[in-house]
């Protein structure tokens, strides 16, 4: 039940973009395309997912018992720098399409501070390596699950006449926000 909680609080009760607002960028820059939000989504399951289980190995083996936690940060940061090159290099050789269409985006993960943060976060909250795990995937599930359904919003919207004012960003930040009231929603959820 403790795991349960675990990811359902990580997807949900804090999600990561709509309650923590971490990983904007490529939360607002993705979602115009349902296929390529998705696909940024399972990236980032990915990648979050295996970069919390090695910084939780490393952090717990290596960085803590000889006194150098000080270094989380930048070995965090060297970890999801290279598990998004594997990401780049896995997408340009399978699926240049799709690669083509996360351009930018996909090495903004690298930079992408809600990836940084779950790994931080885990350390904080002294979660141990399947808490960690388990975390990371729920915290990824959280972010696919809101840029999924941020651009399902934009398919609809960019179907309507809207007033000249709200269009483009505007309405997009607006739907964003609304998201945002709703998802805190769960907060009841927490036991």
């Amino acid at each position: 039940m403790e795991y349960l909680m675990i990811v359902i609080t990580a997807a949900l009760i804090n999600n990561v973009v709509l309650i923590q607002f971490l990983g904007i960028c490529s939360f607002l820059g993705v979602s115009k395309n349902m296929k390529a939000s998705a696909s940024l989504g399972a990236a980032v399951i990915f990648v979050i997912t295996i970069a919390s289980a090695v910084a939780s190995l490393l952090y717990n083996y290596v960085l803590d018992p000889f006194g150098l936690d000080y270094m989380k940060t930048i070995v965090f940061i060297l970890i999801i720098a290279a598990l998004v090159q594997i990401v780049e290099m896995f997408l340009k050789k399978t699926s240049p399409a799709l690669y083509k269409a996360l351009g930018i985006y996909l090495p903004l993960i690298t930079t992408n501070c809600a990836v940084l943060g779950v790994a931080l976060t885990n350390v904080t909250n002294e979660y141990n390596f399947a808490q960690s795990v388990l975390a990371g995937f729920g915290t990824a599930v959280g972010y696919t699950i809101a840029i999924v359904l941020l651009a399902g919003l934009r398919s609809r919207i960019n179907e309507d006449d809207l007033p000249a004012p709200v269009k483009g960003a505007p309405i997009v930040l607006l739907c964003a926000a609304l998201m945002s009231i709703a998802f805190m929603g769960f907060s009841g959820l927490s036991i």
